[in-house]
């Protein structure tokens, strides 16, 4: 078998090699198309049912996605009870599954004359969702001498840069001014929204190899230090799109007049949906309301309070400005009417501080030093976080975990079961919201802070 895949593989590739000037003189004349996943299902190419030894790739990519991967089933997601539920509520039609509004997250939706002929609009988030039309590079990519920037150029999006990866994720899980998850989505039945890109790489699972070492001229790298880049960067630029979400639908740029202000999935959706008990037993009323005032909800800041401590760390100039922005965010849209020009100012100068964060940590080195102090930083702001809402809890959570596996994996800490014991003790906090308390959450992260040292 091995033989036969290989004499495969040299067919694939010698005829590419004689018809690549027909590929691309027809990628100059024809408008891109999306082909499918199927295309990349040969197992000579993406389809292999285990990883081959010896490829500059694992070759069994497609088998991932479409085994393990939610992605490769997130059309039929649609198509049950709940998709039929949601589009009665949201009065889409009888079926969600062919409502554009569900379709540009839960498939690949384009315009029949991007499709080609083997195109199935009912295969999910596939291939092309990520990596781009491939028409056009399909062919010539299968050259072992063809570069990968050659195929960026005919327009495979490049993944392998972790900003423009974290954008592609960020499209569906945090939103554009064309796809989003608003209010009355959620009111529907949707989740709203949440990300963390190492944990959801890990959860997804990742289909690609990790690098031991990046490529030459930047920075080399362990693949531990791979998750820490993944992480660190993806916060920053999480930040920067949820800045700019917020400047649109302050400017109303590309929401109705009609439309609610403030877009209530903007605010901390359990300031108002949570358990309610005895007021002698409410862990929010002990603590108070700080910075609002009591009944006002309270603005989503899962998206930076985490983040700020790595922000302070790393790259302190513009950290400072940015905690000056966001403060002024935090106080405007924590007021039952806030002002749209304070927010967009506020958000519109906060989006480029986060980008400039973004660049310096995508590019800087890492090491068991910085994963060390991320994890102490993060667990001695315990209360902080914990008071912010469940969302800045669970980041804390996922934070914790992909440092903690990155900084273990090589010292091998004498403690590091215990340790991983007090981390799944955090999610085991968050799995009902209902009854999230964040002084035993705060008191577990603090936990986490005494076997570090």
């Amino acid at each position: 078998m091995r033989n036969a895949s290989h004499f495969s593989i040299f067919r694939l590739v010698l005829c590419s090699s004689f018809l690549l000037p027909r590929f691309l003189a027809a990628a100059e004349k024809e408008p891109t198309k999306y082909i499918g996943p199927g295309s990349c299902a040969a197992t000579s190419c993406h389809g292999s049912v285990k990883p081959v030894a010896g490829s500059r790739i694992l070759q069994n990519e497609y088998s991932t996605w479409i085994i393990q991967d939610k992605h490769s089933r997130a059309y039929q997601a649609l198509t049950g009870d709940l998709g039929e539920r949601m589009a009665r509520i949201l009065k889409l039609g009888p079926k969600a599954e062919e409502a554009p509004k569900c379709l540009v997250c839960h498939a690949l939706y384009t315009t029949p004359e991007q499709r080609g002929r083997a195109f199935e609009i009912s295969e999910g988030v596939s291939c092309e969702n990520c990596h781009g039309a491939a028409s056009a590079w399909l062919g010539p990519h299968t050259t072992r001498s063809w570069p990968h920037e050659k195929s960026v150029a005919l327009g495979m999006h490049d993944t392998r840069e972790v900003i423009h990866r974290t954008e592609k994720c960020l499209e569906c899980h945090l939103g554009t001014r064309n796809k989003f998850v608003d209010h009355e989505m959620i009111a529907a039945g949707h989740p709203d929204l949440y990300f963390e890109l190492d944990s959801f790489s890990a959860v997804m699972p990742r289909h690609w190899k990790v690098p031991r070492e990046s490529e030459p001229g930047k920075p080399g790298e362990d693949a531990a230090w791979v998750g820490v880049r993944e992480w660190s960067t993806a916060q920053a630029v999480q930040l920067r799109g949820a800045m700019e979400r917020l400047t649109w639908r302050a400017k109303n740029e590309r929401f109705d007049k009609k439309d609610v202000w403030p877009e209530y999935s903007e605010l901390s959706c359990f300031a108002c949906h949570h358990a309610l008990g005895p007021a002698k037993d409410s862990w929010r009323q002990e603590h108070g309301y700080v910075g609002r005032r009591p009944g006002d909800p309270a603005w989503n800041a899962s998206r930076y309070a985490v983040f700020r401590l790595l922000a302070k760390q790393m790259d302190s100039a513009n950290a400072q400005e940015l905690d000056r922005q966001l403060l002024a965010v935090s106080d405007e849209m924590s007021k039952l009417t806030p002002d749209r020009n304070v927010v967009a100012s506020a958000a519109s100068a906060a989006a480029p501080l986060a980008q400039r964060i973004a660049e310096r940590l995508a590019t800087m080195p890492y090491d068991q030093a910085i994963a060390l102090r991320m994890l102490q930083r993060i667990s001695d702001d315990a209360e902080n976080i914990a008071l912010a809402d469940e969302r800045a809890a669970e980041q804390a959570a996922m934070a914790m975990d992909s440092l903690y596996i990155a900084y273990s994996r090589d010292t091998k800490p004498a403690n590091a079961a215990e340790v991983r014991a007090a981390i799944s003790a955090l999610f085991q906090q968050l799995e009902n919201p209902s009854s999230y308390n964040a002084d035993h959450f705060a008191s577990s992260l603090r936990r986490i802070r005494t076997l570090l040292q």
